[in-house]
């Protein structure tokens, strides 16, 4: 294996290897796979492991671990998340069977966004009478927001409790000018997905573990990586990952902030003409388009038109994700098109709150369970199964085990969700 014996049509058959001789094993690495890791660590400044199956797995990696650090603890899997967490966290929490209460905040940027403080957290803490293990949030979200890590961190080590974040936005958040890494800000883990923010092959990703942490859990990342991974993990991805190590020690600090230069002076230049900008992340570019007169799925067919692609758009925004990689003539182009867009008169937005279902069973219950499958209109009353909203964003309005009420069926309506998978 691989059959095609390194010859094929995509040319790049000769590097898809397996674990022959002399090319390591991901996850018992103890030659060139555990040298490139051990780069890796070191520009990131803390454990980081190779993850060929995105940050997806490197989410499930850290909870496995956390429930690890739970037993030892004799605490209970429990854990308080914002959110906006990733389908996946959700997912993980069922097969982990973990218990989880939900964080939200009062941002009007809908479901995508979360924009939880340390002084909400340390109040809910406070509150509970029994503490979780951990604090599970994401940073950055879809829409560009960046949470105060570093206050969030000292509440959590304040009540006891460790900090997980997905990052999976923000892999080149450790080296702006000043970091805004989840673990150089006191995080325990985080994840952070290179192919989308490095010239990475899509699926590199990495788990990043502190060194106080794993010396408490009698867990390695690697075991608890290879629980949820496929055996046979991409060497074209791990490649890749290893080949950006060169890239990041060779003046991208320089080229990074080169790229922001640029996008700043884009940001600018849009909000001059009345474009309506969220987020505060260097490298996304998020437009609120109904004050500008069209929906964010409008704009986005525009761009289109001009073979400019957008990572995300939904009635209500519009998402740019830059890299490294971004020319400055895109970027000034991308501003050309989006000015010359004529403004309207704005849309009056429809106005949800972010809905909070109430549980009816745990997760794990939920996703076991005999479902059926029903248009969104009759699910009134009905519990939700399996997840139904895909990547991008993959971020659910309603959770498995949560009971779908009149309100949420507007709001999924609202969203162009048409099914729910139900408990039967």
């Amino acid at each position: 294996m691989p059959g095609h014996k390194g010859k094929g049509i995509l040319g790049v058959e000769g590097l898809d290897l397996t674990e022959i001789s002399g090319a390591d094993s991901l996850f018992e690495a103890n030659g060139i796979i555990a040298e490139s890791e051990s780069n890796a660590s070191k520009l990131f400044g803390v454990n980081t492991y190779y993850s060929t199956e995105g940050s997806s797995l490197a989410i499930r990696a850290m909870l496995y671990l956390c429930l690890k650090y739970a037993k030892q603890n004799d605490k209970k899997p429990f854990i308080l998340a914002g959110r906006n967490a990733h389908k996946t966290f959700i997912s993980a929490l069922g097969l982990l069977d973990f218990d989880v209460k939900w964080l939200y905040s009062s941002s009007k940027q809908g479901y995508l966004a979360c924009n939880i403080t340390a002084k909400q957290i340390d109040n809910t803490l406070s509150k509970l009478k029994r503490k979780p293990v951990a604090v599970f949030l994401t940073s950055p979200d879809y829409l560009g927001n960046v949470l105060d890590i570093e206050s969030i961190s000292r509440v959590c080590k304040k009540h006891g409790v460790l900090l997980l974040v997905d990052c999976a936005h923000g892999s080149y958040l450790r080296f702006l000018n000043s970091s805004l890494f989840p673990t150089d800000l006191g995080a325990d883990m985080c994840c952070s997905s290179a192919h989308k923010t490095l010239p990475v092959l899509t699926g590199g990703a990495y788990l990043h573990v502190k060194e106080e942490l794993l010396n408490e859990i009698d867990s390695s990342p690697k075991t608890a990586m290879s629980l949820f991974s496929s055996t046979s993990p991409s060497y074209l991805i791990m490649s890749s990952l290893d080949s950006v190590n060169a890239y990041l020690s060779d003046d991208y600090s320089q080229k990074l902030q080169s790229v922001i230069t640029e996008i700043d002076k884009l940001k600018r230049r849009l909000k001059k003409a009345g474009y309506c900008l969220v987020g505060n992340e260097p490298l996304k570019v998020t437009i609120k388009s109904k004050q500008y007169g069209y929906t964010g799925n409008k704009i986005a067919k525009i761009l289109e038109k001009s073979n400019v692609f957008c990572e995300f758009s939904d009635e209500d925004f519009v998402v740019m994700m830059c890299s490294s990689q971004t020319e400055k003539e895109d970027i000034k182009r991308l501003g050309d098109i989006l000015l010359n867009i004529k403004k309207q008169t704005p849309l009056i937005a429809q106005s949800f709150r972010v809905v909070k279902p109430k549980r009816k069973m745990s997760i794990r219950k939920a996703i076991t369970s005999k479902t059926e499958i029903l248009p969104v209109e009759n699910c009134d009353g009905r519990v939700l199964a399996n997840l139904n909203i895909s990547c991008p964003p993959a971020v659910q309005i309603v959770c498995s085990g949560e009971v779908i009420d009149k309100q949420t069926i507007e709001v999924l309506l609202y969203y162009g969700i048409k099914e729910c998978i139900v408990v039967k």
